[in-house]
């Protein structure tokens, strides 16, 4: 995954060394040089340790570029870790606050936890580096559905990624 357009061919990592396990390699373009960030015999903690440390690195105005390692057959395989294209969304516009009141602290509350069900479905599928358009889609889901809801895509995003599911 490569969060700018830099016009130049992404590097790929070298294969790590040691028996097949999930490992997040990140790129340091400075050093020209690829670092296991995360490792686990489990694929969901490296999911999870790559997307955060992905939001941290974009969050510094820095360039992503990562690979995804894992076993496959009993040897190494490298995943794709680019963006699935989305189609674009129909969403309706949020509706604009034009003079109401500011929505209740449960009301924020609520908001804050359908966003987080919808980023954990989204993290387990491997969609943890977010275009605007999907930033958009998200928010409109969040705006638009009860939590039952978004739990119940959640659900349908970790199956859909192979995931076991705590239901």
């Amino acid at each position: 995954m490569e969060t700018r357009q830099t016009g130049q061919a992404r590097p790929r990592s070298p294969q790590p060394p040691g028996a097949p396990r999930w490992v997040a390699m990140f790129h340091d373009p400075s050093a020209q040089s690829w670092r296991a960030a995360a490792e686990s015999p489990d694929r969901v903690p490296v999911l999870y340790a790559l997307g955060e440390m992905t939001q941290v690195t974009r969050a510094r105005g820095e360039d992503v570029t990562v690979d995804l390692w894992g076993p496959k057959d009993g040897a190494w395989h490298r995943y794709d870790t680019s963006p699935a294209p989305v189609a674009a969304s129909e969403a309706p516009e949020p509706p604009s606050s034009g003079g109401a009141l500011a929505p209740t602290r449960l009301a924020e509350r609520m908001e804050d936890r359908r966003h987080q069900v919808l980023m954990a479905g989204l993290s387990k599928a491997g969609l943890y580096d977010l275009t605007p358009d999907d930033v958009t889609a998200v928010r409109a889901l969040v705006d638009g559905a009860d939590e039952t809801t978004l739990r119940r895509v959640a659900h349908w995003l970790t199956v859909a990624a192979g995931q076991p599911t705590a239901e």
